[in-house]
């Protein structure tokens, strides 16, 4: 069964109903784009949110990122990361496939529905200008005949009258002689047009309309059939993704089935074990002693004894809290083990000489001024909490400063190697300029086998370095607790106590924590690098301690930025620094 038969007489039924399919096939289109949007946001929020909690970090700013658990997180992350990645791939299949496939095949059914309707109103005009034809002809005869009927009564009547003359009679039959043929050759019209009209009308009912009917046929199932295909592709773009989709859910699943809550208690314990041994049991201080020698306490030789032993701090306990930086080297040369008490071993307060003891006693009871408004500032700011890095990792505890000594070496090895190999590379290809003058220059390698040589002599020096303080610290595992450090520039230094038991000397003291932040200040800086510059745009006069003058117009150097305090340091040509205040000056950072 086919429209052209069936169907031949429903032409404005047909128009609609093609018409109707078309906008179903746009109404899709608009949909699966509306589709690809929501898939799109949904894989970019999916990126966003792995981005905002995957923020990569070396394993040395975090140690916890050895944990498996974490491990596990971030393995999470990097799935959902893929996860999003699959869907904008759907998205993007989706509108390659059906969108732009169903708007440019939807484009060509217009075109061609089109011109099907055009040649079935074609075909209608020609048919109706046949029957326009038709009908005049039809009118045309139907009046000559008329008018040839009234010429022949007429003459008829004419003859009949006796009065009339013989011209009159000839007259009115000549008359009706001649519409009688004009009459005859309107109804001969009539039957060629009618005839005409007849065959033109079979064409078009039974040959024309119904061809193009069932041209508008197949292209009403050609579409629909498109637009069939249109929705399994909605479907099956989805399940080609499904198995990689499947891979990351099963990544999750693997992830969380990999933490390791016992390896991670191992992990921890390894980050952290300091080296060192449990304390030991106090010793009885005979405080009795002191009361029997009041009469020459108050000499600086022999310093008295605190009558408030409930007030004394254990410094056992000082080995696993944070560090201070110890007191200033100045005293160090003043420092000499303490002689063997005849009652018994001294007490730790003793453990100094007279004059570093009374230094320290006032250090406990003075209050440190304050030299400047910069080391006010930097007195708070955390940096200045941490305690003091060295080169040696001498800030550390004994376990962590050997595995970090380890590593570096790692390092310096690594490099040295590379540094070896270059060399032998570079002298290689020296021997073979040497040989083949044509291929290069021998000379042109000077450079870099002297800044090879460079290199290798650099690293062999920190090599030997580290080697020597991881000896050192592989060295004293069974004397931790009898040794203690002071932590420098130059390295470790071990200070020992003759009786076996560390020195108050070596134990960081809470009141010389304020000293060491003063004298950081009296200390050789080297210069910050500047961040950008600065255009005075008022005078300021710099009297207040930290800051420093300047004059509108004068450009410097900015060091730090505003911290939010409304002030930011600067510094002159001649490497005057200070602190200006921020709205007086036009600043422009460094990109």
């Amino acid at each position: 069964m086919d429209w052209g038969t069936e169907l031949w007489d429903q032409y404005d039924i047909i128009e609609k109903h093609t018409q109707s399919g078309l906008e179903l096939v746009e109404k899709y289109v608009k949909f699966v784009k509306e589709r690809t949007e929501i898939e799109q946001n949904y894989a970019k929020q999916l990126r966003n949110l792995s981005k905002k909690y995957n923020q990569k970090r070396s394993s040395k700013d975090e140690p916890e990122c050895r944990l498996s658990s974490y491990q596990a997180f971030l393995d999470i992350l990097t799935e959902m990361n893929d996860y999003a990645g699959q869907r904008e791939l759907i998205a993007e299949n989706l509108m390659m496939n059906i969108c732009i496939d169903l708007t440019k095949y939807l484009q060509e059914l217009k075109q061609e529905r089109k011109t099907y309707l055009m040649d079935a109103k074609k075909a209608q005009q020609s048919l109706e200008s046949t029957y326009k034809q038709l009908d005049s002809s039809k009118k045309r005869f139907e009046r000559e005949w008329r008018e040839a009927e009234r010429a022949a009564q007429y003459a008829e009547k004419t003859d009949q009258d006796i009065n009339a003359t013989k011209a009159d009679v000839e007259k009115a039959k000549q008359q009706a002689h001649m519409r009688a043929h004009v009459a005859d050759e309107c109804k001969n019209d009539y039957a060629a047009q009618l005839q005409k009209y007849n065959k033109e009308q079979n064409q078009f009912y039974f040959s024309d309309m119904p061809l193009i009917f069932n041209k508008l046929q197949d292209l009403d199932e050609k579409r629909t059939q498109k637009l069939a295909q249109g929705y399994i592709l909605f479907s099956d773009t989805e399940k080609h993704v499904m198995p990689i989709i499947g891979k990351c859910l099963e990544g999750i699943t693997k992830a969380g089935t990999n933490v390791n809550e016992k390896n991670d208690s191992m992990i921890v314990i390894e980050q952290n074990k300091s080296g060192f041994e449990r304390p030991g049991d106090l010793e009885f201080e005979d405080y009795s002693q002191g009361i029997n020698r009041a009469s020459s306490d108050s000499s600086l030789g022999t310093p008295k004894v605190s009558m408030e032993p409930w007030k004394k701090k254990t410094n056992n306990f000082w080995l696993f809290s944070k560090r201070s930086k110890l007191s200033s080297p100045v005293l160090a040369p003043f420092s000499t083990p303490p002689a063997p008490s005849p009652n018994g071993p001294p007490s730790p307060k003793f453990g100094r000489d007279p004059l570093s003891y009374c230094l320290k006693e006032i250090n406990k009871t003075v209050k440190p001024r304050i030299s400047s408004f910069r080391t006010l500032r930097r007195s708070f700011t955390p940096e200045r909490i941490m305690p003091t890095v060295s080169e040696d990792f001498g800030h550390l505890p004994p376990e962590q400063r050997r595995k970090r000594l380890q590593q570096k070496l790692d390092e310096i090895c690594k490099e040295l190697q590379k540094e070896v190999d270059q060399s032998e590379a570079l002298g290689k290809m020296k021997d073979v300029y040497e040989k083949n003058p044509q291929m290069g220059d021998p000379a042109s390698l000077a450079s870099q086998i002297n800044q090879t040589s460079q290199n290798l002599e650099r690293l062999r020096g920190e090599q030997s370095k580290y080697e020597t303080w991881l000896a050192e610290a592989g060295g004293r595992g069974d004397t931790l607790r009898y040794k203690a450090h002071s932590f420098n520039n130059n390295g470790a230094n071990d200070v020992h106590s003759p009786d076996g038991a560390y020195s108050d000397e070596s134990t960081p003291d809470p009141s010389q924590a304020i000293y060491a932040e003063f004298d950081d200040d009296f200390e050789d800086e080297d210069l910050a690098a500047p961040i950008g510059k600065c255009t005075a745009m008022y005078n300021f006069p710099g009297a207040s301690e930290g800051t420093i003058a300047m004059q509108e117009g004068e450009v410097l150097a900015v060091v730090e930025e505003d911290k939010g305090d409304g002030w930011t340091r600067v510094r002159r040509n001649n490497g005057d620094e200070g602190y200006i205040p921020t709205s007086y000056v036009t600043i422009t950072l460094k990109k």
